[in-house]
């Protein structure tokens, strides 16, 4: 599933074709994705205009001039695909349409932006601007806002007898981690995915803060990791895949230098992680 780095790379793709934008004709080509479509979800898009492109967590966030907000989830193989437009040095016509073309939005500037998924585990609904949603109420904080700092995060893993890896995959600790990057960046603190959380010393927990921000940069600019079905808004690939350092390298060497380890999967709640434990006590 697509995380905090895809949903972005997606986000920026899609900015300069939908923000201030107009939604011409909006096409809803089913009842539902994983949920059902809210009602009347053509009509309540098209003549809308769009007045800001927002991310939280591993969901896109579009405000509408009507007061409300399309929120996006990829799922599993949603991909926000834009044609008709120049991207970049090249023009991207407009494709025939697909077997899975769930929602498809017609721009006043010419743009097609189309939502395919062939599983179907994406989510698309409809909510008031600035409100609330059930899949946002219980989110913690951003990692690269000023509330997630090295005080809250050593506040909320105090006492946990929970794994690390799996208290920083808990969207109610830190939004949009998800298994790729906490494996990446558990490799770069040297902590072991199998360390009980609270029983991390301060020096550690004060180290992860930074870490969890470098990964995830490093991931964005990267455009993401391209794994099975993720996609840029252009089709692309991302890039990040090249740099892994732990995950998906079971029984590759471990790339610390000096460090004759090799890199091991340990299942952890029905997730693979990936580390060295040689490195990473």
């Amino acid at each position: 599933m697509p995380e905090l780095p895809e949903v972005e790379t997606v986000r920026r793709g899609l900015l300069p074709v939908l923000e201030g934008a107009v939604i011409l004709r909006a096409e809803v080509n089913r009842p539902d994705l994983r949920w059902p479509l809210p009602d009347r979800m053509a009509d309540r898009l098209t003549g809308r205009r769009i007045t800001a492109l927002r991310r939280r967590s591993k969901y896109i966030l579009a405000d509408l001039d009507s007061g409300e907000t399309l929120l996006v989830h990829l799922g599993m193989s949603g991909r926000m695909l834009i044609s008709g437009v120049m991207l970049g040095q090249f023009h991207h016509d407009h494709p025939a349409p697909q077997k899975h073309d769930h929602v498809v939005l017609h721009m006043d500037n010419g743009a097609r932006i189309t939502f395919n998924d062939a599983r179907r585990f994406g989510a698309m609904d409809l909510m008031p601007t600035g409100g609330s949603h059930p899949l946002l109420a219980a989110l913690g904080p951003e990692p690269f806002g000023n509330d997630f700092n090295e005080p809250y995060l050593a506040a909320r893993l105090a006492g946990r007898r929970t794994p690390i890896k799996s208290a920083l995959l808990d969207q109610r600790i830190v939004a949009g981690l998800g298994n790729i990057y906490v494996c990446e960046t558990l490799y770069r603190a040297r902590i072991s995915p199998l360390r009980l959380a609270g029983d991390l010393g301060e020096g550690a927990v004060r180290a992860l803060v930074p870490l969890i921000r470098e990964v995830l940069a490093e991931a964005i600019e990267a455009g993401g990791s391209s794994l099975r079905d993720f996609r840029q808004a252009n089709g692309e690939l991302g890039y990040f895949a090249k740099h892994f350092q732990v995950y998906d390298r079971e029984g590759e060497p471990c790339e610390t230098p000096g460090c004759t380890g090799t890199i091991t999967r340990t299942v952890q709640s029905g997730r693979s992680s990936f580390w060295c434990p040689d490195c990473q006590r």
